[in-house]
């Protein structure tokens, strides 16, 4: 009867938890050195201040978010913020939000998903006006499509595999009732 113990049960529960809770964590620590780079005080920047908000949302702790805003002005060509545009299932816009430490990296693993799920990547700016930068910096659809059944749960795969991969922020699209995305 090997591996029928109660305890191996709850040490495989404890083990997914702990490793979801950890990539969470770590995209928020990104998000708030990146933010501090500009500034390390939250009350002049209300980028840092809303991403510290979330994180204390998320029960991070406050070491280690006083750690990543510390990280910002230490670290010389640390992390990198990066946009990306895409489409998706019947031509549906992406934009990609990623923070990485390693750019080549980072470009070439977002490709692969793509790939993978029938995606194109779109060239700079081909994609971008079809969304507005709002004033917190996260996008909004100008000009929101709906698209069939089926493209819509192909989207939805594509848009959860780019949130699974470790740099990457967050994804919006410009596609009806697809609100994805994870902050």
């Amino acid at each position: 009867m090997a591996g029928h113990s109660h305890w191996a049960g709850i040490k495989h529960k404890k083990e997914l938890t702990d490793k979801k809770r950890g990539r969470i964590f770590s995209k928020l620590l990104s998000a708030i050195t990146a933010a501090a780079k500009t500034e390390a005080n939250p009350e002049f920047n209300p980028r840092l201040r809303t991403a510290i908000e979330k994180a204390r949302a998320s029960k991070v702790p406050a070491e280690n978010i006083e750690r990543a805003t510390k990280r910002a002005s230490e670290v010389v060509g640390g992390l990198e913020e990066l946009v990306f545009e895409a489409y998706g299932p019947s031509g549906a816009a992406l934009i990609i939000d990623a923070i990485t430490d390693n750019r080549n990296r980072t470009v070439a693993e977002v490709k692969k998903i793509m790939s993978d799920h029938e995606a194109r990547w779109a060239e700079r700016g081909s994609v971008r006006w079809a969304f507005e930068a709002t004033p917190s910096g996260a996008w909004k659809a100008k000009f929101p499509q709906k698209i069939s059944e089926e493209d819509n749960k192909k989207l939805a795969v594509l848009i959860e595999s780019l949130l699974d991969h470790n740099d990457t922020q967050r994804v919006v699209t410009n596609v009806v009732g697809m609100e994805l995305t994870e902050e």
